[in-house]
């Protein structure tokens, strides 16, 4: 609100100043051609009806004319990525460029053509160097993305891997956080998806069991949104492993060859590439590190839900999951209530916070 009434009295004055320019001209365009009709107060009555004119439109229109197309333009410009923003940005210069090259021997063509023509290729060009770079843009960057790679191949070649790719587990692609996690930057390598792990994923998709389709067909979607919004470019790899039937199996001797990581959520698949000397990045690991900490002694408000193993035990759960387990909670199911951190147990399932309601604290205190 307070943009817009300074804009209204903005867009008011501007325009108002424009309809008594425009009355005045028009009112002395009349007088001047027919002086017998009309007298000489018609400019002045056409600028003051015009002025009004213009302070009312001006003062209802300010905020449609200039801040609703600017925050239309600033959405379109947050949906977009980054790398198709930079690639429309380089072909748009790219294009006016050459233009520039062209506008001056255009410019010599006898009229009208030396007027029109360098505007046309103005447009042409720029519309021209867009579309080609935004078509093209993850070649570009896959392209840029290999040569940074080569470079740091030296530095990583101590620590046994190749700066190029890391693998996809058929898992990972399923579970469908990757795309999310490709989207901040944090995966710098290009995304490697094997032939024989596509093919699992659409064993998934054709499966007669609902649940497996579902999970299948949900992989393919993840695969086609990481084409089209990952920072990093993702190929499919006809490369295979001969003598080697199990896709785990297979992907722990590709790891190897290529030198480089695999990202699963397979606990076996981790265990094994562990055991092989092959570097796992595990998404289930990453999201219980990156869960809430909680220290004994902090309160929060949980809502319990449920009743938990032991008897009068509630369970409830935090936005990112993780279970809360409030004791003498059961009474409680339904309600939010305030707790008390106890005690925080990190397990191979992910962490498990153990509280007690607040009013038994105070309780056992008041006893003391």
């Amino acid at each position: 609100m307070r943009r817009i009434l300074p804009l209204r009295f903005v867009g008011m004055i501007s325009v108002g100043l424009l309809g008594v320019w425009l009355g005045s001209e028009t009112g002395n365009t009349l007088t001047n051609t027919w002086p017998v009709q009309f007298d000489s107060t018609i400019p002045l009555k056409l600028g003051v009806v015009l002025a009004l004119a213009g302070l009312a439109f001006g003062f209802i229109l300010a905020p449609y004319l200039t801040l609703t197309p600017y925050r239309w333009f600033r959405r379109k410009i947050r949906e977009i990525s980054a790398q198709y923003l930079l690639a429309s940005t380089i072909g748009l210069s790219i294009g006016l460029v050459i233009a520039a090259l062209l506008a001056l021997p255009l410019s010599f063509l006898p009229s009208p053509f030396g007027q029109v023509l360098p505007f046309v290729a103005a447009v042409f060009f720029a519309w021209a160097g867009v579309t080609t770079m935004v078509t093209r843009a993850k070649d570009l960057f896959g392209l840029i993305n290999a040569r940074r790679a080569g470079r740091e191949g030296a530095d990583t070649a101590e620590k046994g891997e190749t700066a190029g790719y890391v693998l996809l587990d058929t898992s990972v692609i399923i579970d469908g956080r990757i795309a999310d996690i490709s989207r901040t930057g944090f995966i710098e390598r290009v995304m490697l998806v094997p032939q024989f792990v596509l093919a699992e994923v659409q064993h998934f998709a054709d499966s007669p069991d609902r649940l497996r389709r579902n999970r299948g067909q949900r992989g393919l979607e993840i695969l086609n949104r990481l084409q089209k919004e990952s920072l990093v470019p993702i190929q499919i790899s006809d490369m295979d492993v001969e003598g080697v039937r199990e896709v785990d199996a297979k992907l722990v001797k590709l790891a190897k060859k290529l030198r480089c990581p695999i990202i699963t959520n397979d606990y076996k698949l981790n265990q094994v590439a562990g055991l092989q000397g092959v570097r796992v990045l595990n998404i289930n690991e990453l999201a219980n590190t990156v869960k809430t900490v909680m220290l004994p002694g902090e309160v929060i408000l949980v809502r319990i839900i449920q009743e938990g193993r032991e008897p009068g035990q509630g369970v409830g759960y935090l936005d990112d999951g993780t279970m809360i387990v409030v004791e003498d909670g059961k009474r409680h199911i339904g309600d939010t209530l305030e707790a008390v951190v106890t005690r925080v147990l990190q397990t191979a399932a992910g962490r498990m916070i153990f509280a007690q309601l607040e009013e038994k604290i105070l309780v056992q205190r008041g006893a003391r």
